[in-house]
């Protein structure tokens, strides 16, 4: 099955892993939304899930995220992110308020999660009981947004230094645009050659000294 978004198929998992938790006795909650998208503390913070309490919801539903930026290849991510969408939805099974204690634990490992309870990684039970949810579900329609330290926000622009050049001899040296229009251009270090001229910004006449 395809799918035109990546929630919907997130939606999809979940419903498939459903009854793995009720056989753990831990159903999950009938509102949790799902989304792959940057936990709150953004692109530089190291939660690769996060999920939300019910209590925050205006309208009462768990809300869980999936950071886009798994560094997993490909053919692995699905899995991937399939064991952190049940890491989440264990925490709304269980309530967040349990944390990674002991009741978050047992139905973690239940599952197939494995290692520290506060970053589990799918065990081989687990993803032998996800490949067919996996296969249900079909590709995953998302791919690993690759940030690389980057942001969205616009850049700031660098000082740009004017290139200076003394007109006689040729002797070059860069200063800023600042520089230029509180002192006037730099003289040449040779004697009795003076101002240099400089590069115009946009806008700017060149120096005629």
């Amino acid at each position: 099955m395809d799918h035109d978004n990546r929630e919907s198929w997130l939606n999809r998992v979940a419903s498939g892993m459903a009854p793995l938790f009720e056989a753990l006795d831990a159903p999950l909650p009938s509102r949790v939304r799902v989304a792959i998208g940057f936990t709150s503390r953004g692109a530089r913070g190291r939660a690769i899930g996060e999920c939300w309490d019910n209590r925050c919801s205006d309208d009462g539903h768990f809300e869980i995220f999936i950071r886009p930026d798994l560094a997993h290849a490909p053919d692995a991510m699905p899995a991937q992110i399939a064991a952190i969408l049940a890491h989440e939805l264990v925490h709304a099974a269980v309530g967040i308020a349990a944390g990674h204690g002991k009741a978050f634990k047992r139905v973690a490992i239940g599952l197939g999660l494995v290692g520290k309870m506060t970053a589990t990684t799918p065990g081989d039970a687990f993803l032998a009981t996800v490949a067919p949810i996996l296969a249900a579900a079909g590709p995953l329609p998302h791919a690993r947004l690759d940030t690389g330290g980057e942001t969205t926000r616009p850049k700031k622009q660098a000082a740009r230094l004017l290139k200076c050049e003394c007109a006689t001899c040729g002797y070059t040296v860069r200063t800023a645009r600042k520089w230029l229009e509180i002192a006037g251009a730099p003289l040449c270090p040779s004697a009795g050659h003076g101002p240099m001229r400089y590069e115009p910004l946009d806008g700017d006449d060149v120096a005629e000294e």
